[in-house]
């Protein structure tokens, strides 16, 4: 049976909306001024790009665990270009992990590796439209 999921998003006037999930979690969006938002929310592409950084970084610090490898730190740091005509879409998207402590090279490229090709739904989803890249950094 498939997971379903309701997101509702509520006009609070403007361009404001604040979206609740069915997990009772709510999140303030906005745009920018000079579209007629005041800038309290983010923009709806960023958090799409705050959903892949959730959903990677939650995989590999879950296999990292599992590994017996945690780090002292542990970051994810995205950049993204996207298309000049609209939609604009996400065209190009580089991730970078950034890793502090003692884990070793392999087990945390394995991770990486394994977060990017088989458990992370957001990057499965927008790698229909984007190039994916990914590096890995030890602090």
């Amino acid at each position: 049976m498939p997971c379903f999921m309701k997101i509702i998003a509520n006009w609070n006037g403007e361009m404001k909306f604040t979206a609740h999930s069915d997990t009772g979690h709510n999140v303030s969006m906005d745009a920018a001024g000079e579209i007629g938002g005041s800038n309290q929310g983010f923009r709806p592409k960023e958090l799409v790009v705050i959903g892949l950084a959730g959903c990677t970084a939650m995989d590999v610090m879950s296999i990292l665990k599992k590994m017996k490898s945690e780090p002292q730190a542990f970051r994810v740091e995205i950049e993204v270009e996207q298309t000049e005509n609209h939609p604009k879409v996400f065209s190009k998207i580089h991730l970078k992990y950034i890793v502090k402590g003692d884990v070793p090279e392999e087990k945390l490229k394995r991770a990486i590796d394994l977060s990017q090709k088989q458990y992370c739904g957001v990057s499965a989803m927008l790698e229909k439209t984007a190039e994916i890249t990914y590096e890995h950094i030890y602090e």
